[in-house]
């Protein structure tokens, strides 16, 4: 059975994500991530779950939390239930391996989106007007080809419901201050370049991502702060990830996302409009077919054994 919501009456909900919910703790600094086996596609949480895909997107995140912690500091505290606050030991059973605490931080209001490579909605713009966020690319490119070199494309953070849009890096760096906006960009290039690398070595491209960032007081000056990693980081729900076996640029690619999800829900009938269900069935959300469940799980435990053995 798919955990789709979380049932955790001693505890104080915060807020309800795609995917996560998040509890507050007995302790002011700490925060309790829960993985959930929700699942959306574009922007819309489907009516069921993956079995196990919180768990399988804990462990994915909890490998680049660790690996990548030498570029920059992440909010990751335990995933131990039983190094948690007491009140979290009673939900043991439901927790277990999906769960993070995690410290509290103020959260840097865009999505830091880097591409390696050109496809999804980048390759939309730029077969429109060879820009990408407003960037411009040189002429001829292939759409899923490699960029001459990795591009931060922010975004705004939408409400949940809402769609994420497209900013330039100056939209973005007045939104931040141009120094928040420095840090964010250079840390999202430097996570990127070195996880595309590593990926690259198990046979996956690594082909774009989001990160998302949140400020702690400094530990050496109370009147400042820190930049540090927080949330999911370079999981299949957050990245694009491709076999590099038969990889081709000129053409789409087989990927270990949720583009074979999106594809199924277009071939099903959806379209702008119709978020809340079929014509006729307002109301009544989007139903994955069974296969469709069977065949996005056996994709996300494929990059999750891809990645780490």
């Amino acid at each position: 059975m798919a955990l789709v919501s979380t049932e955790l009456p001693g505890l104080t909900l915060i807020s309800k994500g795609k995917v996560r919910d998040i509890y507050s703790t007995s302790s002011p600094d700490y925060l309790l991530f829960v993985a959930t086996d929700r699942i959306s596609a574009y922007d819309v949480i489907l009516k069921n779950g993956i079995p196990d895909k919180g768990k399988l997107l804990t462990q994915i995140s909890l490998f680049w939390f660790k690996k990548l912690e030498h570029i920059i500091p992440n909010h990751f505290v335990t995933a131990n239930v039983d190094e948690m606050p007491e009140e979290v030991g009673m939900y043991k059973a439901q927790l277990q391996d999906r769960t993070m605490l995690v410290r509290k931080a103020k959260v840097v209001q865009i999505e830091a989106i880097v591409r390696g490579y050109i496809t999804g909605s980048a390759w939309s713009e730029y077969k429109k007007s060879g820009t990408v966020h407003g960037i411009t690319l040189p002429a001829g490119l292939k759409e899923s080809q490699k960029l001459p070199e990795p591009l931060f494309t922010p975004s705004t953070k939408a409400e949940q419901g809402a769609h994420d849009e497209n900013i330039s890096p100056e939209q973005a760096a007045k939104l931040l201050g141009e120094d928040l906006y420095t840090q964010v960009s250079q840390a999202s290039l430097k996570l990127y370049t070195e996880a595309a690398e590593y990926a690259l070595s198990k046979g996956l491209i690594l082909a774009d991502t989001k990160f998302e960032f949140g400020l702690i007081p400094s530990s050496s000056s109370p009147d400042s702060e820190t930049l540090i990693l927080v949330d999911e980081v370079l999981t299949p729900d957050s990245s694009r990830y491709w076999p590099l076996e038969g990889y081709e640029a000129g053409k789409s690619q087989p990927s270990f996302d949720k583009q074979y999800l999106r594809d199924w829900l277009v071939s099903a009938g959806f379209r702008k409009g119709l978020e809340s269900g079929k014509e006729g069935e307002e109301g009544q959300g989007w139903l994955i077919d069974e296969d469709i469940v069977q065949g996005t799980r056996k994709r996300y435990e494929e990059a999750l054994k891809m990645l780490i053995n």
